[in-house]
């Protein structure tokens, strides 16, 4: 029986560019002014105030560490030793799986493969690069592919899930921190202690305190997974609601370490995002919003195929150490925290 979709509406969320930043990517340097969609509104203030800084020093260097999208199939032998002989011969196999996965794809490439067996079951983790989409249908399109290859090479093998939680989408887990999936991009500033002292309020001594204390020692003993920060899936959501990103996928995006030092007395400070998963092509993208904001972001230019990625990720990187050193700063003055939050969110009556 024919029955009527559901209609789609919208959901509106405040959103504003903050900035600009001084940028100084891999290869390009920039200004660029920020677009975040936030419902905690003093979030634009405290990115802002870190975008001010970062203007009136060297600015922000970002570096692209690496980058990788992955999907893990999990496939069942009769025993473990089955298992093992299917991934041994497997390991020599990946240029016909590369092959296959070229037959459907112009884009995704099998970089690497990883295994945990347990019991008689075989976890094989995929990791594929995926242009300047985040990749997410290609790498699930790639692996199927690929089991339905290894299925037919290895009779001893049998489906068991498409999807084997060893990738691992969306959920806070160790091994994308230790083998990556999405962006790996670091962040960094130098400030001299003047401009600590003038524009943030706090010193180099103080930002350094803190964050051993409250990021490292402190998620130590909440018991955090390879995270240490303050709070960067703040600023990582509001960029990716802004810029038509899959917004669970700040799970593992926010997994991330803030470090910080005195270095002959300025403040050395930067943040390390290891699971930056973003595109600047594919599902999300083609709302007006989305488009407009990529397109100013510098991000929807003919480049080739992974660079307007690669730049939106440096981007991110650079927003969400600005929210954290401006938070951490506050943080280092009684009330300053507080005292902004009421100035900014509540109501006269």
């Amino acid at each position: 029986m024919a029955t009527n979709s559901p209609k789609v509406t919208q959901a509106p969320v405040p959103m504003r560019f903050v900035g600009p930043l001084k940028i100084q990517g891999q290869g390009w340097e920039d200004k660029v002014s920020v677009p975040l969609a936030t419902y905690e509104t003093p979030l634009w203030h405290s990115v802002g105030r870190g975008a001010r800084v970062s203007v009136l020093c060297d600015g922000i260097k970002t570096t692209l560490v690496d980058e990788r999208m992955s999907r893990s199939i999990l496939l069942e032998a009769q025993t473990a030793s089955e298992a093992l002989s299917a991934w041994q011969a497997l390991q020599n196999s990946q240029t016909q799986m590369q092959e296959v996965v070229s037959k459907h794809s112009r884009f995704a490439k099998l970089l690497d493969m990883h295994a945990q067996i347990v019991g008689n079951l075989l976890y094989l983790r995929l990791e594929f690069t995926t242009g300047d989409a985040s990749g997410h249908n290609m790498v699930t399109q790639a692996a199927d592919n690929i089991m339905n290859w290894v299925l037919a090479a290895h009779p001893q093998l049998t489906y068991c899930s498409i999807s084997a939680n060893y990738c691992s989408d969306k959920k806070a887990t160790a091994v994308n921190g230790i083998l990556g999936r999405g962006k790996y991009v670091v962040a960094e500033i130098t400030i001299p202690r003047a401009l600590c002292e003038r524009r943030l309020l706090t010193t180099p001594e103080k930002v350094v305190d803190l964050n051993i204390k409250k990021n490292l020692i402190g998620t130590l003993m909440a018991g955090g997974v390879r995270s240490a920060n303050a709070h960067y899936a703040n600023m990582i959501l509001g960029f990716y609601l802004a810029t038509g990103q899959d917004a669970a996928n700040i799970i593992e995006g926010s997994q991330g370490v803030t470090h910080a030092e005195v270095k002959n007395g300025d403040l050395y400070f930067s943040c390390t995002l290891p699971n930056l998963i973003m595109g600047t092509v594919g599902n999300g993208k083609g709302l007006d919003f989305v488009s407009e904001n990529l397109a100013r972001l510098g991000c929807a230019e003919e480049r080739e195929a992974g660079e307007n990625a690669r730049r939106l990720a440096q981007i991110c990187a650079a927003t969400v150490l600005c929210g954290e050193l401006s938070l951490l700063a506050a943080q280092t003055n009684p009330g300053e925290l507080m005292e902004a939050h009421i100035k900014l969110e509540r109501k006269a009556p």
